[in-house]
C-alpha cells in the first residue's frame, strides 16, 4: 500500500512540473519578460544561455519586443537576437 501512495505522489510532482512554460535566452546579453499571473506582475531576467521554467497554471507575458501573448503553460518562449518566438 505504502508503495502505492510513493508511486502516486511522485507521479504527481514530477507531473506540476511537466506543464510549466519555459523560456531559454540564446542571446548573449540578459533579455527581460513580463510575467502577469493571477492579476500580479514579475519581472522575469533571463541570463544569456539560461532557461528557466514558469506559469505553470497559464499567464500572460510580455514578450522584450512589447507585444503580450497568452500563455497555458505547456510553451517554450525561445529569445533569440533580441527576438521571442512561442514554440
Amino acid at each position: 500500500m505504502w508503495k502505492s501512495v510513493v508511486t502516486a505522489i511522485a507521479f504527481l510532482a514530477l507531473g506540476g512540473s511537466a506543464f510549466a512554460a519555459s523560456a531559454v535566452n540564446k542571446d548573449a546579453q540578459t533579455r527581460t519578460l513580463i510575467v502577469t499571473e493571477g492579476g500580479g506582475k514579475t519581472e522575469l531576467a533571463l541570463a544569456a544561455g539560461e532557461t528557466v521554467e514558469f506559469c505553470p497554471n497559464g499567464c500572460f507575458v510580455t514578450l522584450p519586443n512589447g507585444d503580450l501573448e497568452a500563455l497555458t503553460g505547456s510553451e517554450t518562449v525561445e529569445i533569440s537576437g533580441g527576438i521571442a518566438r512561442i514554440k
